[in-house]
């Protein structure tokens, strides 16, 4: 949780600026607002804002503050990395229906091409970031939960740790990951501040951050970024009905990052890989690791059009990771 600090709350207002001048004022999903010191940020911004809060002991002073507005701050209780849960029958906070919540802020589904909808704010949990990230890359992906309302605009406070995964380049080892290039394909990702740990408040007896060290990579900061869904994603034969095969076919691809492309092919039971490699330009030497995200795409969108290839290589896989995430 935030503890005071003015600077992050000016940065927060200058780049999620929008409410200034004529018109309606904007509306912002904020979950996880805790006391509410960013969510006044957002209303000084000239949001409209709905506060999404799972955690009970802050709801009373998020409904003061509701309370103290003419409508421009409306509270519910959730959690918003419980909406939509494979779970049965009515659901009970925190859990959220992704269906209800649209429609209880009035934002109506667009085409997958048209202008943003609508703007999330909030901050990842550091317990189980990187499982929140894919979460949220799946639902892009498929369409599904607050994606099946068109192109979400995310901003998102993560950790530098994982800020820098999502934005590393063909080669750098370790770092170029799975999740480097589905997010690099499915997002256009923006840095828009980085505060360091020593303005939020510590858990620790001793006064020390509980943020855990990394030695591969730089922890120092909490990133503040824009993730913005690709509007030309879903061109070529990647769509959503099939996308789950392709986040897979990305997964498996680094399993071992350092193999030849042509034994991944051979793998995968492609008998002409290196016709295909040459059609596509891709160097039949080159390995898994130093593939751009763009070579994946297509990679997987000629491998759709070859009757070697086998979705069904990944279908088990599929459907375990879809429980496990739910």
């Amino acid at each position: 949780r935030f503890i005071d600090c003015p600077q992050l709350a000016r940065t927060v207002r200058r780049y999620l600026q929008g409410g200034a001048g004529l018109g309606p004022r904007p509306l912002l999903l904020e979950f996880a607002p805790g006391p509410g010191i960013l969510t006044r940020a957002l209303l000084d911004a000239g949001f409209r804002v709905v506060a999404l809060e799972s955690n009970a002991d802050f709801l009373a002073e998020l409904q003061s503050l509701e309370n103290s507005l003419d409508g421009q701050l409306k509270v519910i209780h959730g959690d918003f990395f419980r909406l939509d849960p494979l779970a049965k029958g009515a659901l009970k906070p925190p859990a959220v229906s992704s269906d209800k919540l649209f429609e209880t802020m009035g934002v109506a589904a667009v085409p997958w091409r048209a202008d943003v909808p609508l703007k999330i704010f909030g901050i990842l949990p550091q317990q189980l970031e990187r499982n929140r990230l894919w979460r949220l890359l799946f639902a892009m992906y498929e369409c599904s939960s607050i994606y099946r309302y068109g192109r979400v605009e995310l901003n998102l406070f993560i950790s530098e740790k994982e800020y820098t995964v999502l934005t590393a380049k063909p080669g750098e080892s370790k770092i170029y990951q799975a999740l480097t290039v589905l997010a690099q394909l499915g997002y256009e990702i923006e840095l828009l501040h980085k505060e360091p740990w020593s303005s939020f408040a510590t858990n620790l007896k001793n006064g020390g951050l509980a943020i855990p060290k990394t030695v591969r990579v730089p922890n120092d900061h909490l990133c503040l970024v824009r993730l913005t869904p690709q509007q030309n994603l879903f061109t070529g034969g990647l769509k959503p009905s099939n996308a789950s095969t392709f986040i897979f076919m990305v997964k498996q691809s680094f399993a071992k990052p350092k193999s030849k492309l042509t034994d991944r092919l051979s793998s995968w039971s492609l008998d002409n890989s290196e016709s295909l490699l040459k059609a596509l330009e891709i160097p039949k030497n080159a390995a898994m690791g130093n593939l751009y995200p763009e070579d994946y795409k297509r990679l997987f969108e000629a491998l759709q059009n070859s009757d070697m290839f086998a979705e069904t290589l990944f279908q088990d896989e599929v459907l375990a990771t879809t429980r496990t995430m739910n």
